[in-house]
């Protein structure tokens, strides 16, 4: 539904734009990221595309990419093959497939798949505002972003987190827990983001493709399932997992809001 879930701008025909320039405008924008499209610099892509926050840019992120891929649609790109775009991107070749308005991604390898150290669960803690033994397992889970997963015991302690951004610091935390049987979705997520203006995340592609293989790799999950987020803040995200062999898909519905025209 419009406006109910995360906005990203994209910008066209970037390739005249400076780093600063980007950073610039994204910070303008003040979203949760801002994207330029550029010419790919690979046979192997359709486009290439840079992705900022307004602090900082990243090498992947999920739903800039889903959003990216539909505006280049939009726009007229016609992909090398039907129902499938291929964006590269700081973190290298990502697939999109796309059918209707649902684009989907192939989560990218995870850079970094460990447990989180008791030293550095008790800051994490005292960011959630919740005492430490609440904290059902933790987990670094880095394909471009830098995430901390956090389990809790179910969504409804997820729902009831009420942290204080001036307690995060720098950390980057997305927090799940499971739904009771019937709910028409399994997870709940939320994703805090430290030194950022957008500081509640209302949906959050490359969280979600961490979560998707850390729920895999612990024999939790081996079937698809859809993720529920941005709730509290009144946003009605909703995020589509699903596993083929070793690939994980991660996507949602998509659709555009504003088109129109920005001097650089």
């Amino acid at each position: 539904m419009a406006y109910l879930g995360n906005p990203v701008a994209v910008v066209h025909d970037a390739d005249g734009l400076t780093a600063q320039q980007m950073q610039r405008f994204a910070k303008w924008t003040n979203l949760a990221e801002t994207t330029f499209l550029l010419r790919p610099s690979t046979a192997s892509a359709d486009y290439r595309v840079r992705i900022f926050s307004a602090t900082q840019e990243f090498p992947f992120a999920g739903h800039p990419t889903l959003g990216s891929a539909r505006a280049w649609l939009e726009a007229g790109g016609v992909p090398r093959s039907a129902g499938e775009i291929v964006q590269e991107c700081g973190a290298g070749l990502v697939r999109v497939r796309f059918e209707g308005t649902r684009f989907a991604f192939e989560a990218p390898p995870l850079t970094r798949f460990e447990t989180v150290s008791e030293r550095e669960l008790a800051p994490i803690a005292a960011a959630l505002r919740i005492d430490r033994s609440r904290i059902v397992a933790a987990s670094w889970l880095v394909n471009g972003p830098e995430w901390i997963g956090v389990r809790l015991a179910s969504a409804a302690e997820v729902l009831a987190l009420r942290p204080d951004p001036a307690d995060l610091g720098s950390l980057s935390i997305g927090v799940f827990g499971e739904h009771e049987p019937g709910h028409p979705t399994r997870f709940e997520v939320r994703a805090f983001l430290g030194d950022d203006p957008v500081w509640e995340d209302p949906i959050t592609g490359s969280l979600n493709a961490g979560l998707a293989y850390w729920l895999r790799e612990s024999g939790e999950v081996s079937q698809g399932y859809t993720a529920a987020q941005g709730t509290v803040i009144g946003h009605q995200g909703r995020v589509h997992v699903s596993y083929e062999g070793d690939r994980i898909w991660v996507g949602g519905d998509t659709m555009m809001c504003v088109d129109g025209q920005v001097a650089l």
